[in-house]
Parts: C-alpha cells; sequence; structure tokens
C-alpha cells in the first residue's frame, strides 16, 4: 500500500480555529453506569500529551471510510477497521451491520452498558447527541483502567471518548484513549472530525 501524502504540521491553536464553530452538545446524560473495579490512580504527569508538532496522514480503509490519524503511530489492520497506539494512546475505528441510529438514550441502555460490563473499572462520565462532519453521531466520555503493564504489571488510568457515527444500515465506532490528564481535545477534534464515508 502507498505512503499517504505527507499533511501539514498542526499545532493546538490552529485546531482549535478550525473546529470552534462547529456544532456540539445537543443532548445528555451524564453519570449512573460504572463498574466494581478499582479505579487506577490517576498520574500526576501522565504521559500521554499528542505533541503540538505531530504530522496526520489520512488512513483510507477497504472497509469504507477514512480519517486522519497520528503518523507513525503503530497500526493493525482488521477486516472491519484499524487500531493505531503509542504507547497509552490508542485511534481505533471499526465498523458493523446496524438496524438503526443510535441515540442518547438507547447507547445508555446497550453500548454504555457493555463498556461498563466488560471493560476494567469503568466510569460512564456522559452520553452525548453530537454532531460531526460526517453527520450525527453520539459520544460516551468514560474513564477505565488500561490493560496491565507487561514487565511492571502497573495499569494506569484512562480518558476514553467513544463516537457512534450510523449511515444507511452501518455503524462506524470511534475509540479514543489517552492517559487521564493528558491534553489532547484538539487532536481528538481533529481525528473525529476527519472522518469521511467512502
Amino acid at each position: 500500500m502507498p505512503k499517504p501524502a505527507r499533511q501539514h504540521v498542526l499545532r493546538n491553536s490552529a485546531i482549535a480555529l478550525a473546529f470552534a464553530a462547529l456544532p456540539c452538545t445537543l443532548q445528555a446524560a451524564e453519570g449512573g453506569v460504572a463498574t466494581t473495579g478499582q479505579a487506577a490512580t490517576p498520574e500526576k504527569s501522565p504521559p500521554g500529551d499528542i505533541p503540538d508538532s505531530q504530522i496526520f496522514v489520512t488512513y483510507r480503509s477497504p472497509a469504507g471510510f477514512s480519517l486522519q490519524v497520528p503518523e507513525g503511530w503503530a497500526r493493525k489492520e482488521r477486516h472491519d477497521g484499524a487500531r493505531f497506539v503509542d504507547k497509552y494512546n490508542i485511534v481505533e475505528i471499526s465498523v458493523a451491520p446496524a438496524a438503526s441510529a443510535p441515540t442518547a438514550s438507547s447507547v445508555t441502555g446497550r453500548e454504555a452498558a457493555e463498556l461498563a460490563r466488560t471493560g476494567h473499572a469503568v466510569r460512564i462520565g456522559a452520553i452525548r447527541n453530537v454532531s460531526l462532519h460526517a453527520g450525527p453521531a453520539v459520544l460516551i466520555i468514560y474513564t477505565s483502567n488500561s490493560e496491565p503493564n507487561p514487565v511492571t504489571n502497573k495499569r494506569l488510568r484512562l480518558e476514553n471518548h467513544r463516537y457512534l457515527i450510523y449511515r444507511g444500515g452501518t455503524l462506524a465506532t470511534i475509540d479514543l484513549s489517552s492517559p487521564l490528564g493528558a491534553d489532547n481535545a484538539d487532536q481528538w477534534n481533529l481525528i473525529v472530525h476527519s472522518f469521511q464515508w467512502r
């Protein structure tokens, strides 16, 4: 596969200006869903900030979508999408058949409940209807513990955003994760708003 063309370097200030006018929260269902596991203590200096100088490139999936991802991150292809990892930073995208578009109400009883059941010390913070360039979506904001470090067995506390985007019988799920306290809001906005169906 040819390497995607390099994109210009994006800095926080430029990204913030680009997305400042985008519509966002329309409805929220706050809190109320959590697992019973012990939450890991957040790091005082979390090792998860995506550098301001990070270059982004376009990833085009055979599964029928494209989006901007950080250049140089480890990539794992799957038949339904892909996963990009750099230390504890994760961008994961998958698509699957779906009978109808999700709503904040339906997600509370299904996807959020499944996250709480299967995740590591999951705490759901909010469930919101949002607008992306690709159309309406539902956002789940939650914290969880990472997988244990294979050497130290230590877990980090993570902040996670899950976006659910529906079109014509297909549901795209975008998962963004980083150590709790990392400042990646602008970079995450860039990634999710770059998502396009193909």
